[in-house]
This record gives C-alpha cells, sequence and structure tokens, in this order.
C-alpha cells in the first residue's frame, strides 16, 4: 500500500516536471524552429526570461555614455539598442523572446499597415505586462465590442467643432507660461531646464481642457501617476510572471495603493458632474462634460428609458479620464520639449517658424483659423514626431488565432512589435537625408514625405489612430506659437544630447535651454 503512495507521488512529481519542462522550454524551443524555418530568425530563446536579460543589459551600455555628437540625430541604436542590432542583423522582420512568448518584429511598412488596418479582426491590442493595466486601462487597452463601444461615445468629444471651444483654455495655460518667463528674464538671458516648465503647462492645459480645473487641484493625479509611469516602466523590463501582480510586493503593494488614491479623486469629479449634467447646469464644455454627455445620450433612448448593455459605467469613465491624462500630459509634454530642442539646434528653422507666426499672428494670441494657414510649423512638428516620437516602441499587438501576415504564418498568442522609431529612422524609406532634421520633407503633407505612404506614425494608424491626434497637434501649435512670439532661444553649454526611453521618449539629462526675450 505504501509503494503505491510512493509510486503515485513520485508518478505526480514526474508528470508535474514534465509538464513544467514543456512549458518553459520544450513550447518555446518549437515554437523557435517554427519560425526559423520560415526564414524569421533572432537571438536564441533563454529560459523564463527570454531576451529580457539581454536587452536591459544593451540598454544599461547605450545609456552610460550620451551621443557622440551634439547634434546627432541618430538616436536608435541609442535609444532601442536591443532592436536595432536586431534589425541590422536579423532584417525587417525578427524574432524577440518576451520571456516564454515570441515577439515578432516588423519594420517593413506593408506588413505594419496590414497589422494596423486590422480587417480581418485577426489581431488584438495587448499590454506586454497585466500590471500596467493599473496604471491605464481604458481606450487604448479595450478590443472587439469594448473598444467600438468606448470609441463611439468618446468621439464627439474630439471633434474639431468641440475642439475650436477648448482654445480658452490652450490660451490661459501658455499665458501663464509666457507671464512666469517674462519675469525671468526681465534681467537679461536665462537657461531654463524646459522638461519640468512644459510638463507645468501640458498638466495644467490639461487640467483646464479636460475638467475645468487647474494644475493645481489636479496635481495629486499627476504625482501619482508620475509615480506610476516609473512602476510601469520597471515592469516592462521584466518577464511577466502569471499570478506575480498578486504578490504582496513592495511595488505592488504602491501600485495598487495609488490606482485606488486616483480612483477616488477621479470618481468625485465625474459623479459631481454626471449630477450637473442631469440637473441642466450650465457648465464649461471641456472634455469630461463632452464625454458623460455622450454617455448619458447613449445610454438612454429617445423615450428616457435605459437601454441594456448601452453606455459606459462610472469605473470605465474614470479609466478614460486616466488616459486623458496621460496621454494630454505627459506624451504632449515631450512632444513639446523635443520640439524646442530641436529648433534651438536648428537656429534658421526657428527663425522661418518666427517669421511665419508673426506674419500671420503678429503679437496677437493665435486662433483656429490662423492655426490652419501654418505651413512652417506643422512641417517642423511632423519633422519633430518623425526623429523623436513621444512613444517609441508600443505600437504593440497579440494574435488571437492564426494568422496569415503576408508570407508569414503566426500561431495564436504570438505579440506583433511594430518600434515606431525604427520606422521613423528608416533609410530605405525616408531616403539618405533620414538623420537629419529636415522639415522641408513635409512640405507636400504627409502622404508624399517619404517613399511609402504610410510610414508615419506618431499617432498609430488605422481605426486605432489616436483619439486626442488633433487635441494634442493644436496644443503644440498655440504653445509654439506664443514662445516664438515673445522669445528666441538657443541651447546652454551645459546640455547634454543623450536621448533616452522610460515609458516615453525623454531627455536623459534634461533640456538646458538658454532664452532671450524679444
Amino acid at each position: 500500500m505504501a509503494s503505491s503512495v510512493v509510486l503515485a507521488c513520485v508518478g505526480a512529481v514526474i508528470l508535474c516536471a514534465l509538464k513544467v519542462f514543456h512549458w518553459l522550454w520544450w513550447k518555446p524551443k518549437r515554437l523557435e524552429r517554427y519560425f526559423r524555418g520560415q526564414g524569421i530568425e533572432g537571438p536564441s530563446y533563454k529560459l523564463i526570461h527570454g531576451n529580457l536579460r539581454e536587452h536591459v543589459i544593451a540598454t544599461k551600455e547605450a545609456r552610460a555614455k550620451p551621443m557622440k555628437s551634439l547634434f546627432s540625430h541618430s538616436i536608435a541604436p541609442r535609444v532601442l539598442p536591443f532592436l536595432h542590432r536586431n534589425l541590422e542583423k536579423y532584417g525587417k522582420v525578427s524574432l524577440f523572446w518576451v520571456g516564454r512568448t515570441p515577439r515578432v518584429d516588423i519594420t517593413d511598412p506593408d506588413l505594419v499597415r496590414d497589422v494596423l488596418s486590422n480587417k480581418s479582426g485577426e489581431l488584438i491590442k495587448t499590454t506586454p505586462n497585466p500590471l500596467t493595466k493599473l496604471f491605464l486601462n481604458g481606450i487604448v487597452s479595450h478590443n472587439g465590442d469594448k473598444w467600438a463601444k468606448h470609441r463611439r461615445i468618446m468621439n464627439p468629444a474630439f471633434h474639431l467643432e468641440k475642439l475650436k471651444m477648448m482654445l480658452p483654455a490652450f490660451h490661459a495655460s501658455c499665458d501663464e507660461l509666457i507671464t512666469r518667463w517674462e519675469k525671468l528674464f526681465r534681467e537679461g538671458p536665462c537657461e531654463l531646464d524646459v522638461v519640468p516648465e512644459i510638463q507645468l503647462l501640458t498638466s495644467d492645459v490639461i487640467s483646464r481642457a479636460a475638467f475645468g480645473s487647474n494644475y493645481k487641484q489636479g496635481r495629486r493625479i499627476f504625482e501619482l501617476q508620475a509615480q506610476q509611469l516609473e512602476f510601469v516602466a520597471q515592469a516592462l523590463q521584466t518577464a511577466y510572471i502569471p499570478g506575480y501582480r498578486f504578490l504582496p510586493t513592495k511595488m505592488n503593494k504602491r501600485m495598487k495603493d495609488m490606482y485606488k488614491e486616483v480612483g477616488v479623486i477621479l470618481r468625485a469629479m465625474v459623479e459631481e458632474r454626471e449630477k450637473a449634467i442631469i440637473h441642466c447646469e450650465v457648465l464649461n464644455k471641456d472634455l469630461l462634460t463632452l464625454l458623460i454627455d455622450s454617455n448619458l445620450k447613449e445610454t438612454q433612448d429617445y423615450q428616457g428609458s435605459c437601454l441594456e448593455n448601452k453606455g459606459m459605467k462610472t469605473d470605465e469613465i474614470i479609466e478614460e479620464c486616466k488616459v486623458f491624462y496621460f496621454a494630454g500630459q505627459e506624451t504632449t509634454a515631450i512632444f513639446l520639449v523635443w520640439t524646442i530642442v530641436l529648433l534651438a539646434m536648428h537656429q534658421e528653422w526657428q527663425d522661418r517658424a518666427r517669421e511665419e507666426v508673426l506674419q500671420t499672428f503678429g503679437t496677437n494670441k493665435p486662433d483656429f483659423d490662423g492655426l490652419s494657414h501654418l505651413k512652417i510649423v506643422p512641417m517642423i512638428l511632423y519633422e519633430v514626431l518623425r526623429l523623436y516620437p513621444p512613444i517609441v516602441n508600443t505600437l504593440l499587438r497579440c494574435t488571437d488565432k492564426a494568422t496569415k501576415l503576408g508570407e508569414i504564418n503566426l500561431p495564436p498568442r504570438v505579440l506583433i512589435g511594430m518600434p515606431i522609431l525604427l520606422i521613423h529612422h528608416d533609410r530605405d524609406i525616408w531616403g539618405e537625408d533620414v538623420e537629419e532634421f529636415n522639415p522641408k520633407r513635409f512640405s507636400e503633407g504627409i502622404s508624399k514625405a517619404s517613399k511609402h505612404k504610410t510610414s508615419f506614425y506618431p499617432f498609430g494608424w488605422g481605426p486605432r489612430i489616436c483619439i486626442g491626434q488633433q487635441f494634442a497637434l493644436t496644443e503644440a501649435k498655440i504653445a509654439l506659437t506664443m514662445i516664438l512670439q515673445r522669445f528666441s532661444f538657443e541651447l546652454s553649454s551645459t546640455y547634454v544630447h543623450a536621448p533616452h526611453q522610460t515609458f516615453t521618449l525623454q531627455p536623459q539629462h534634461g533640456a538646458q535651454i538658454v532664452f532671450h526675450k524679444l
């Protein structure tokens, strides 16, 4: 009897060991052979971590030294060293192991277009680590009917006509920045690290335009999201272990505490606004009001009765508010920072942009009609987005089932990465001057700027293109216009050119700029 129990236990242990061996080693290596059989090469799979350790080591080595040239825009080897090396060694389709999950990276614009258009519905939007859902879990991570519903409800808030109503909020925030800088520069030229300055500006803009408040009222949310962003960046550097987010680690506890605190603050905002709308109170037409109003219309039929499964729940609106805060503040801020840095590097384009701004607006505040007539400023903004996209590597999809992509056959649950930065710096697409700051390439619009019509993806592409694209571009145009009207600027001698990726593309040592009041 005892021997039977022992044999059963030994058999169970052996069976469990075989399952673990199959899960951790045999299945990934079998997939590796499958991909290689199709000509898709990459570094070999390593137990548990895949290639993430190599990725982290390459990133640390790249960050240890700044760019060799202060004016070099060949930033891909420093920002995405591991993926850039894979591209150079294995071509435009390569394999990369995120833990035991295969990720196929593609930089071929035809394949990228097919993925982002996703007409067959075989690809889903994904985040590589579920812990990130504690940071952002709105429309950016939804799929299928849920994504379609949220997009439909949110669309009215981002119509061009609604955007025009937000110009006073943009002007007010920029006025505060200009006034503060004019006081600083009263005695003559002044050096500033523009990173915190522009972060403050975009924080105030999104607070006013999205929530009808000001930066002081939203300060706690920005502080919490900044901390969450640091944790998310750390999480994305490691292989995801199922169930890990439930362990009581210090980071997990802090992430959950911050998630709850942000939720409490935003819930109060949302519920207060819902009551005001229901009671027909006069409200500013900010993004939150427009979103809730659209949601209420979606929820009710023409007789006012509630329809089953219509509209977003309060918790879902809260998650979309988090997306507003992050996309409207962090990504737009870093976009503006790199715009100022590049115009400080390339004075001739700064002068051309200022000349256009003064001819169009004089010293008056920019209006919507005037913004639409600018030519040089949009060219500059597009070229900044090409060379220094705020998000360099998160156009990520996952196969929901067996999928054929071009000549490639992909099994289910394979990640598809589309590194924006590598596509934007591809010599085959953009020409021999790919690493040069040349806004002229956009003089005839985006579609004619390169050899491929769909190779410019700073806001994504296809049905899931960023819903706030026009919001971000309008904010950038207004901020840049008002800065150019009053100041000239140049790189400080203390500036070190060292772009690096956290969650967004940041200047590693700040962005020190010397401003002169005009």
